[in-house]
């Protein structure tokens, strides 16, 4: 008989969560106008809003962080951390910030200008809103069949090259600043691409002079999927397949309370020296010195640790087997789940578990919201309410799929706590005929709504 997986840690502290009746949760996301994001996170059970800055540090982590130093230039703890990323993805340049989306606030102020098109594979929310903030526009490039959720196709993350080409021949060269590439995807599934993909869109990019930038937040996760599943790497390491991927792309940015293991941080790296001297009067301006970014110095020294642990196989292997269990049990209970598993979590069909509900009363949150009330179960909504609306026409975009996210953050929750969210899911879907309508919004910001939104009850 084989093994099952076994985490490759053990409980050297704990953290107490506490339990709440469903009296108590219905009142407390009624007073939170029905975003999830409102709660207070003593009012949640089990929180599956963000596997981003969530997850518990390492020991050797905790360590590094009473050597950090905290110069305002030329920390010791940024060298290290320099040092570190290089080694890993090979770029040259190396700038932090304070999370991912300040990384992409800063290459995006070099590089992207008032009617401007970003190709890419299903953009994540704070990326299209930086493309949208400057008046450009984002196109999803993300093969066909990422929107099967059924479907058990491996790299559903792969950009469709024919589309891209599309891009490319429709629009003046000066007008597309570079292709972002999400590995993996969060939008389409945490889905990863495959190095075959990875190659022929690199190749694409040069033929037409254009740039490749990765948003690489899970790109550990990424190598992951591509050892176990693409031929010609299963005898590779990750930190091979990460550095022969990175080396097709021009540079990336990074949010590293992902695969970093950290609580806070973020970096750009590039291999372009004129990109990374602009880039470095924005990190100034809007993050602070060159060598801190919004870092501190013991942030910047637990991320150098946090990079080299999330790119060794053990570590992934029980991380992505966690998330495949989850899968796995709601998949036995019948519950519609997009597949194959994603790296980092799992992904509700509210589409398939929910059609009795209007798509414009948001089923996703009205799924994710009855997930809480049954279970205090924090999840987030990735459907009409993340798509946001149009900003020409101020109409809902409705994409394809309306999901649930079920994030799981790293190192954090047991086994049991998995089997606790796929009975509370079971136990809504064996009643969800009685669903018959959603939630309208009553007030929402003019971009990247999902955040702030507030909801009444239909």
């Amino acid at each position: 008989m084989k093994l099952p997986y076994a985490e490759p840690y053990k409980y050297k502290m704990i953290e107490s969560i506490k339990r709440s009746t469903e009296e108590q949760r219905k009142k407390w996301i009624k007073e939170a106008h029905y975003n999830l994001f409102n709660l207070s996170s003593d009012k949640v059970f089990i929180d599956l809003l963000t596997d981003s800055g969530t997850g518990a540090m390492s020991d050797s982590q905790w360590a590094a962080m009473m050597t950090g130093d905290e110069s305002y230039a030329g920390s010791t703890s940024f060298l290290k951390l320099k040092e570190v990323v290089q080694k890993i993805t090979g770029y040259k340049y190396f700038l932090p910030t304070h999370q991912g989306r300040a990384a992409e606030n800063v290459l995006f102020s070099v590089k992207v200008k008032e009617g401007d098109v970003v190709p890419g594979n299903s953009h994540f929310d704070t990326t299209k809103g930086h493309i949208e903030f400057r008046k450009a526009k984002a196109i999803d490039c993300s093969i066909d069949e990422a929107t099967d959720t059924s479907l058990l196709h491996p790299f559903k993350g792969n950009i469709d090259i024919h589309k891209l080409e599309k891009v490319f021949k429709e629009h003046p060269k000066e007008k597309i600043p570079f292709v972002i590439f999400t590995i993996t995807c969060n939008t389409s599934g945490g889905q990863p691409a495959s190095m075959e993909n990875i190659k022929a869109v690199s190749n694409l990019c040069k033929e037409y002079g254009i740039s490749l930038i990765f948003d690489a937040a899970r790109f550990a996760e990424n190598a992951y999927f591509i050892k176990t599943r693409e031929k010609g790497y299963e005898n590779k390491t990750i930190k091979e397949i990460a550095k022969e991927f990175f080396s097709y792309g021009d540079g990336m940015t990074m949010s590293a309370k992902k695969d970093g293991l950290v609580n806070m941080g973020g970096f750009i790296a590039l291999n372009d020296e004129e990109i990374y001297k602009e880039a470095t009067v924005y990190n100034i301006m809007y993050e602070g010195f060159i060598t801190y970014g919004g870092m501190n110095g013991r942030d910047m020294a637990a991320l150098a640790v946090g990079l080299d642990e999330s790119t060794e196989f053990d570590y992934l292997e029980s991380r992505i087997e966690q998330v495949a269990y989850l899968g796995k049990r709601l998949t036995d209970f019948g519950v519609p789940v997009l597949q194959p598993y994603g790296g980092h979590a799992i992904f509700i069909d509210a589409n398939k578990f929910v059609p009795t509900i209007p798509r414009d009363e948001y089923r996703a949150q009205a799924l994710a919201i009855e997930l809480y009330i049954v279970g205090g179960i924090r999840s987030v909504e990735i459907g009409t309410v993340l798509a946001d609306r149009d900003p020409f026409t101020r109409k809902n975009r409705y994409p394809e799929l309306e999901l649930v996210r079920l994030a799981i953050p790293r190192r954090t929750y047991s086994q049991n706590h998995m089997d606790y969210i796929a009975v509370a899911l079971k136990n809504i879907y064996d009643t969800r005929h009685e669903a018959k309508s959603g939630y309208r919004i009553i007030d929402e910001a003019p971009i990247m709504r999902h955040f702030t939104v507030k909801f009444e009850k239909i």
